[in-house]
């Protein structure tokens, strides 16, 4: 069964750091581009980063610049966020897609996560 499972979530104060992680199970992530997403409460899902299948490039929503960096390891078969100097307004359910388009638009994924939950909160 063709699975991608998403950790790394928790809870975390304003400023800190987590990487979330990931990973695919019954399929190569060689193939497909990635991407992050997540979904608050009472809002719209909405893309956070993406990568190319080759890791050539990458893009991120401005209200994340400069703040998450996205990775690959095609080796560990799994795909990085990490997230640093984090805001209350970064909490939300955190998803990893994956596809053969590397977009912010959440229409076009092939597959999906169950999601991570991500809070920022002192």
């Amino acid at each position: 069964q063709s699975q991608l499972v998403e950790s790394g979530g928790g809870l975390v104060q304003p400023g800190g750091s987590l990487t979330l992680s990931c990973a695919a199970s019954g399929f190569s992530l060689d193939d497909y581009a990635i991407g992050w997403f997540r979904q608050a409460p009472g809002k719209e899902r909405e893309g956070v980063s993406s990568i190319t299948i080759d890791g050539a490039r990458t893009e991120y929503a401005d209200s994340v610049k400069g703040r998450f960096t996205i990775s690959r390891d095609n080796a560990k078969n799994t795909v990085y966020l990490q997230m640093n100097s984090l805001r209350p307004e970064d909490t939300a359910i955190y998803y990893c897609a994956a596809g053969r388009w590397a977009t912010l638009s959440p229409r076009v994924w092939d597959y999906w996560g169950k999601g991570t939950p991500v809070t920022v909160s002192s």
